[in-house]
């Protein structure tokens, strides 16, 4: 197995006995669910239905002094910090930024052999691995007593690209991505059963009309990996973007239809000089159908 620290993610706090209906009335995933040991993908959402911040959360054991915790974006930590503080009116919920005392230790390649009290498995894709939520100066000797040997950043991100799950800021930008385009429904993101949060109306209409036509795709490359944000073309006009790469793979922001278009057509995928190929085609072609089902 192997672990690495996360220094771009950051830790929020939440407590106070209305924390979890609190944050359940704002956010895509159901917070009612939550339990220690165990974690929720989820997003706080403009009222347009696009994208603030994502995040994970984690219940804390009573023993710990109970709670929620927030793995954020670092960037993002103290903006998101705030603007929960604006929402809580006369709720019983304080909201804490503990970016400076906790840090995020991603393991993968296995099951931890001691699971720590704020441990649990990313729940976007089994394959990702496990989040332990510590102060950073423990990351080593976490690392050892889970059975996983340190490594650095660069390796994780190589990994979450090779499971497919985009990262806010590299893959789409916050405040202009809805959660479908993000395929947060895909990864665990957005609970289609739960009750009104910000934004719900535009998720749902998106979810129950099929009008995602824009999704985050596993991509392979000829040659050098192209820069993120350089755009995708195909017979000179943009089809997507290109997001996070690493080795010969990456993650694109693609137009599904427009692609379609272009894999019947034969027509190449360029990042600047650099062919673009489709991980899985048949995926984006079944995509396609859905939406104009």
């Amino acid at each position: 197995m192997d672990a690495a620290l996360l220094s771009n993610r950051g830790v929020i706090k939440l407590s106070g006995e209305d924390a979890k209906t609190f944050l359940n009335g704002l956010i895509t995933t159901d917070t009612t669910k939550l339990e220690p040991g165990a974690g929720r993908f989820g997003a706080l959402l403009t009222p347009q239905g696009k994208i603030v911040a994502d995040f994970l959360i984690t219940e804390v054991p009573v023993g710990h002094g109970g709670g929620l915790l927030i793995d954020c974006p670092r960037a993002l930590a103290q903006p998101l910090a705030t603007k929960l503080g604006f929402y809580k009116l006369r709720a019983k919920v304080s909201v804490e930024n503990l970016s400076d005392a906790f840090g995020i230790l991603a393991v993968w390649g296995g099951e931890p052999a001691v699971k720590p009290d704020l441990c649990f498995a990313d729940p976007r894709a089994e394959d990702l691995g496990w989040r332990i939520l510590i102060p950073p100066e423990l990351a080593a000797k976490t690392a050892t007593l889970v059975g996983a040997k340190m490594t650095d950043e660069a390796a994780y991100e190589a990994h979450r690209i090779a499971c497919g799950v985009p990262r806010g800021g590299v893959d789409f930008n916050y405040g202009d991505a809805f959660p479908h385009e993000t395929n947060m429904d895909h990864l665990h993101g957005v609970d289609f059963d739960k009750g009104c949060y910000v934004g719900q109306e535009v998720v749902s209409r998106m979810q129950h009309r099929g009008t995602a036509r824009t999704r985050t795709v596993r991509v392979t490359f000829d040659g050098g990996a192209p820069d993120a944000s350089v755009p995708i073309l195909a017979n000179d006009k943009q089809v997507g973007t290109m997001g996070s790469s690493a080795h010969n793979s990456g993650l694109a922001t693609v137009r599904i239809d427009k692609v379609s278009d272009a894999l019947d057509a034969g027509t190449p995928l360029m990042a600047g000089n650099v062919a673009i190929h489709l991980t899985d085609p048949d995926a984006v072609r079944g995509l396609q159908k859905k939406t104009v089902a």
